[in-house]
């Protein structure tokens, strides 16, 4: 079989999410009656993936117990490995490095739900030789923000979303929002990164020196759960309807056999 892999980062303690992270993994936390990783590893299966490489710390026994009843199938792999409770995301992507099956792999957070088009980055990135390609989004600023066009004052608008920056001290200069998400091909994980304080800021800046870097915006849905605030907001969303209608996995039988289901 032609693995795919994902490795979903979901060993954090979700210290931002009140006596709700104090009793679950923040992966567990449902939204409308299925768990965020529900939605994640659904949407994952949808775009191609098969092998899933979860790095898991923080009560790794409830994400173990979770996983022994859902999703199982002998069309996918799922690759379990406890990593520590105070491990940091360098760590735990060290100890899982050598898991990884497929030359190039996608790297995201175990907190956000999406739905759009990764296959077309993924088939960009392989096209393209890319050593890593960031994936990036639209996120709510939580600041007032006032709207000009043509040197015009046109609008106030607070919580509006947005995909880009620019900054007065660089000229010429403009950032994009990153997702959390990104496709690395698999040797990037023969640098030396193991005692890396902050695993972004440390390794990405050196792989974008080392390897060809690529960039491509989410044109569909996208929502980081960081907090209750979040959590709230993401409930209220017409945008989880869709999900309710996606059936990958279903009991076949007794004897605990599952199969998969195409939308």
């Amino acid at each position: 079989m032609n693995y795919k892999t994902a490795i979903i980062l979901c060993g954090g303690k979700g210290s931002r999410m009140g006596q709700l992270g104090k009793k679950l993994p923040k992966t567990l936390v449902k939204v409308n009656n299925h768990p965020i990783i529900w939605y994640i590893i659904n949407g994952l299966i949808r775009n191609s993936f098969n092998h899933f490489i979860l790095p898991v710390g923080y009560k790794a026994k409830m994400i173990e117990k979770y996983f022994s009843k859902n999703f199982i199938s002998k069309k996918i792999k799922i690759d379990i490995i406890r990593t520590g409770s105070d491990t940091s995301i360098s760590n735990r992507i060290y100890k899982i490095k050598k898991k990884v099956i497929s030359e190039d792999f996608l790297l995201l957070n175990g907190d956000a739900i999406f739905e759009f088009n990764l296959k077309k980055f993924f088939f960009d990135h392989q096209n393209k030789k890319s050593g890593i390609t960031f994936i990036g989004c639209h996120a709510p600023l939580s600041y007032g923000v006032v709207g000009f066009k043509n040197k015009k004052i046109v609008s106030f608008e607070r919580e509006m979303n947005f995909n880009s920056v620019s900054s007065s001290k660089r000229k010429n200069f403009k950032a994009y929002v990153y997702s959390g998400m990104s496709i690395m091909n698999k040797k990037v994980l023969n640098h030396s990164f193991k005692n890396f304080s902050n695993f972004e800021k440390e390794l990405y800046p050196l792989l974008i020196k080392k390897y060809k870097s690529d960039f491509g915006s989410i044109k569909g849905f996208w929502h980081s759960i960081d907090n209750m605030k979040d959590l709230d907001s993401l409930k209220k969303t017409n945008n989880l309807n869709k999900f309710r209608a996606i059936k990958l996995i279903e009991k076949k039988n007794k004897k605990n056999e599952y199969k998969l289901l195409e939308k």
